[in-house]
C-alpha cells in the first residue's frame, strides 16, 4: 500500500507541475524503475530509486515533457540494473530508448580525469554526444540532486573531486543552454564543499547586511513600486541576491573587497510586453542617476545563450547602488530555465508544430549560435570555445584519461600527433578501446586510444592521404621535405664534385663553406641542397671558389651520354626505374616529350622539381645547352623495378563520320593500349585532328599501336606527339 501511495503522490506532484504528462506512461515507467532497482540503496542508505523520482521532480518542475520525465525514471537502469537497451525499446518506444542511451554514455564518460583546460574539451564532449537536448538536461538534473545529497558521502577527497568536476563542467554547461536556475545552485552546492571557509565568510557578512539593514530591500521595492504607479505601469518587482559563490567570484575577478561590492542585491521588474520594458528604463533614468558604462541592452542583443534583459546600474533611494534588470514575463522564464523554457509552450496552447519545433529546431539553432560567439565570461573566452555540434569534432582519451579534441573523421595518427609530434612520428600502430586498429581507422566520441611507437619507425608519405589535422599534415611533409632535403643534398655534391673532376681540382668542403654568405647560404649543406633542387648553379659555385679560373662548359654529345646511358646496368638496391640516379630522389618525367621505355633518355636537374627525364631528342634540351653540370647520365632500368606503363602522346587524324571515334578507341584497346586523355585541337567538315595519350609499357609497344592505327581506314595520319 505504501508504493502505490508513493507512485500516486509523485503522479500528483508531477501533473501539478505539468498537467499535460501522459500518466500511463510515467507508472509504466515508475514500476518499472522501482523494480529493476529493487534492493540497491544509495550512500545515505535510502532506496536508490528515490533518485531517479527526484531526478524527475527537478525535470517537472522545469516543464519538461513525457518523454523526458520518463527518461529521468529510467535513466540508470541500463547503467545500474539488467535492464537492457533492447527492454527499454520494446517496453517504451524508441525515443525513450534513445535518450536512455544518451544519458548512459554521458554517465560512462563522467568518470575520466578532467582539469585545467581539459575542463572546455569535456563540456564539448558532453554536448556532441547530447544528440537530443534533453540527453543534458537529464544529465543535469542528475547531478544536481547528486550535489544536494553530496553530505551523505564521507570522503571529503571524493566530495571535491565531484564538486570540481560540477563547478568545471556542469555548471558551465548549465549557462550555456541558458539554465541559470539550476546553473546557479549547482555552483553554491560545490561552493560549499570546494572552499567552505570562503563561503561561509561571505554567509556571514550577508547575514551581518541583512541586520543592519533589515527593511533596505523592501524599502528599495517599496519605493520603486511608487514610481512605476505614478506612471500608470503594471509591473511586478521582486530583490534577488547574488548567490554566494557569484560575489566570490566577482571578488576574485575584480580584486576587490566584500565592502566594494556595489550589486549585491539584484532588483527585477517584470512587466507584460517589451515596450514596456523600455518605458520602465526611462522612468528609472528620469528619476535616479545613471552609473556610467553599467547600462546593457539584452533585449535588442541578445546574450549567445539566449538571455534578454535590460540591465541598469543607479543610484537609488537611500543614495545607494543598485542594479536593476527590467523584462517581460517571458523573458524572466527563459531567463531561469533557458532551453527548457521551450517545453511550456505547449501548456500554452501552442500547436503540436510549435512543440515540435522548439524540441528539435530551435534549441539547436540557439545552442550553436552559443558555441560561434565567445561572450564576456571566463569560461567562454577559454580556447577554442567554438563548436559546431554534432559533426565537426570528435572527442577521445589517452590511457592515462586526458582527453583529446580533434576534427570529426580524424584517425589514430591524427591522436598520436595531437599527444605529441614525437609521438606521432614514430607510430607504428594503436589500440583503440583495447583492440588493435589500423592506423587510418576513424576515431568515435568517446574512444581511448593507445599509441604503439617504434624508435625506427618515421612518417609515411602515404600518412598524408588520410590525416585531416593541420598539425599532423605538417609533421609529415616537414619529414619528407627534410627527407627531399638530404636528397638534394647527396646530388648538388656530386655535381660540384663532377665540375671539380673535370676542371682538374681536388675536391674539399671547405672551399665551399668559404663561399657560403655569397649565395646567400649558411654553410656548404645549404650550397648542396640548392645544387640539388636546381635554384643554384653548381658552375656558379665553381666560379665563386676559383674566379681566375677561365674555362668554356663543354657542351653535352647527346650520342655519347645515350652510348654511356644505354650500357648501364640497373642497381638491384635501387628502388627507381631509372638508372644513374640516387636511391629516393625526386624525379618526374618531362611533359613536352613523353619519354617512354626503349626511349635514349637523359636526366636534367630542374629548379624545384628535382630531375626531370627527357627523351634524347627533346627540343627542350637546347634551352639547357649552357649548363652541363645541370645534365645527368641516366637509362631506363630493367628486371622488377622498371616501370609498367608511361604515357605515349599521339598526334591523329581522324575522318569526321560516324563510328571513327570508336573505331580508334577499340583499335587502341586491341593494342594493348589504354586512353588516359584526348583533346580535339582542331575540326572540319571532313576531319578532325586531336592528341590521344595512352598508357604503353615502351617505345615498341607505342609503335605497335601506331602502326595498328595506320592500318584502319577512317585513320588519315598517326605520328608521336612532340610537346605539350
Amino acid at each position: 500500500m505504501k508504493d502505490t501511495t508513493t507512485r500516486d503522490q509523485l503522479l500528483e506532484d508531477l501533473l501539478a507541475l505539468n498537467k499535460d504528462l501522459i500518466v500511463e506512461d510515467v507508472e509504466k515507467a515508475y514500476d518499472f524503475g522501482k523494480k529493476m532497482h529493487e534492493g540497491q540503496t544509495r550512500a545515505s542508505g535510502e532506496p536508490y530509486f528515490t533518485h531517479p523520482v527526484e531526478v524527475a521532480m527537478i525535470l517537472a518542475e522545469m516543464g519538461m515533457d513525457t518523454p523526458t520525465i520518463v527518461t529521468a525514471i529510467l535513466h540508470d537502469t541500463v547503467e545500474d540494473t539488467v535492464a537492457t537497451e533492447e527492454d527499454l525499446q520494446r517496453e517504451f518506444g524508441e525515443e525513450v530508448a534513445k535518450l536512455v542511451k544518451g544519458v548512459t554514455k554521458l554517465t560512462r564518460i563522467e568518470s575520466q580525469t578532467v582539469e585545467g583546460k581539459q575542463a572546455e574539451n569535456f563540456r564539448k564532449l558532453v554536448l556532441a554526444m547530447s544528440e537530443d537536448i534533453r540527453v543534458l538536461l537529464v544529465k543535469l538534473a542528475d547531478r544536481l540532486h547528486n550535489m544536494r545529497t553530496m553530505h551523505h558521502i564521507a570522503k571529503p577527497e571524493k566530495q571535491k573531486r565531484i564538486s570540481r568536476e560540477t563547478l568545471e563542467i556542469f555548471a558551465p554547461l548549465a549557462e550555456r543552454i541558458g539554465i541559470h536556475k539550476i546553473k546557479e545552485e549547482l555552483e553554491d552546492l560545490a561552493f560549499e564543499y570546494m572552499n567552505p571557509d570562503a563561503r561561509e565568510t561571505i554567509v556571514k557578512r550577508l547575514s551581518y547586511l541583512r541586520e543592519e539593514g533589515t527593511d533596505t530591500p523592501n524599502d528599495v521595492i517599496r519605493e520603486l513600486q511608487g514610481l512605476m504607479k505614478e506612471s500608470d505601469v503594471k509591473c511586478e518587482i521582486n530583490g534577488r541576491e547574488k548567490t554566494r559563490y557569484s560575489i566570490w567570484l566577482k571578488m576574485q575577478r575584480k580584486n576587490i573587497l566584500f565592502e566594494q561590492l556595489s550589486d549585491i542585491m539584484a532588483f527585477r521588474i517584470i512587466v507584460d510586453n517589451i515596450e514596456s520594458c523600455y518605458l520602465v528604463l526611462g522612468v528609472i533614468h528620469a528619476k535616479y542617476p545613471t552609473v556610467p558604462g553599467k547600462f546593457k541592452d539584452y533585449i535588442s542583443t541578445p546574450k549567445p545563450n539566449g538571455y534578454r534583459s535590460l540591465h541598469t546600474t543607479v543610484i537609488g533611494p537611500g543614495g545607494q547602488r543598485i542594479e536593476v534588470q527590467i523584462r517581460t514575463r517571458e523573458m524572466h522564464e527563459e531567463a531561469d530555465l533557458g532551453l527548457a523554457a521551450h517545453w511550456a509552450y505547449k501548456r500554452d496552447g501552442a500547436s503540436d508544430k510549435a512543440v515540435t519545433e522548439a524540441k528539435h529546431y530551435r534549441w539547436l539553432r540557439e545552442l550553436v549560435e552559443i558555441m560561434e560567439h565567445e561572450s564576456g565570461t571566463i569560461e567562454e573566452k577559454l580556447e577554442n570555445t567554438k563548436l559546431e555540434l554534432f559533426q565537426d569534432h570528435v572527442f577521445a582519451f589517452t590511457p592515462r584519461g586526458d582527453l583529446i579534441e580533434l576534427p570529426a573523421g580524424a584517425t589514430t595518427i591524427d591522436f598520436a600527433y595531437a599527444v605529441h609530434s614525437g609521438v606521432g612520428n614514430k607510430c607504428v600502430g594503436a589500440k583503440i578501446n583495447g583492440r588493435i586498429a589500423p592506423l587510418n581507422t576513424k576515431l568515435q566520441n568517446g574512444d581511448q586510444v593507445d599509441i604503439i611507437t617504434a624508435k625506427t619507425q618515421n612518417p609515411s608519405p602515404t600518412w598524408e592521404r588520410f590525416v585531416v589535422t593541420g598539425k599532423a599534415r605538417s609533421h609529415i611533409r616537414r619529414f619528407i621535405r627534410q627527407q627531399q632535403r638530404d636528397e638534394y643534398i647527396t646530388l648538388g655534391k656530386a655535381m660540384l664534385q663532377k665540375i671539380f673532376k673535370s676542371e682538374g681540382y681536388d675536391y674539399t668542403e671547405k672551399a665551399v663553406n668559404a663561399v657560403a654568405e655569397k649565395f646567400k647560404e649558411n654553410n656548404a649543406e645549404d650550397i648542396y641542397a640548392g645544387i640539388g633542387s636546381g635554384n643554384v648553379v653548381a658552375r656558379d659555385v665553381f666560379k665563386a671558389i676559383f674566379p681566375s679560373h677561365n674555362t668554356e662548359p663543354v657542351r653535352p654529345n647527346l650520342e655519347d651520354i645515350g652510348e654511356y646511358t644505354s650500357k648501364k646496368k640497373p642497381s638491384k638496391s635501387s628502388p627507381m626505374p631509372i638508372v644513374g640516379l640516387i636511391p629516393g630522389m625526386a624525379m618526374h618525367f618531362a611533359r613536352c616529350c613523353h619519354p617512354l621505355p626503349g626511349d635514349r633518355i637523359v636526366g636534367i636537374v630542374t629548379t624545384g622539381k628535382g630531375v626531370t627525364i627527357h627523351t634524347i631528342d627533346c627540343d627542350t634540351l637546347e634551352n639547357f645547352a649552357d649548363t652541363p653540370e645541370r645534365w645527368l647520365d641516366v637509362s631506363w632500368g630493367e628486371g622488377p623495378d622498371a616501370p609498367e606503363a608511361r604515357i605515349g602522346r599521339l598526334s591523329v587524324t581522324i575522318m569526321n563520320e560516324a563510328g571513327a571515334l570508336g573505331t580508334l578507341s577499340t583499335v587502341i584497346g586491341k593494342s594493348g593500349g589504354n586512353i588516359t586523355n584526348l583533346k580535339i585541337t582542331s575540326r572540319s567538315l571532313d576531319f578532325w585532328d586531336m592528341l590521344i595519350d595512352v598508357y604503353v609499357s615502351d617505345t615498341k609497344h607505342l609503335n605497335n599501336v601506331i602502326a595498328a592505327l595506320r592500318a584502319t581506314p577512317q585513320i588519315i595520319s598517326v605520328e608521336r606527339a612532340r610537346g605539350r
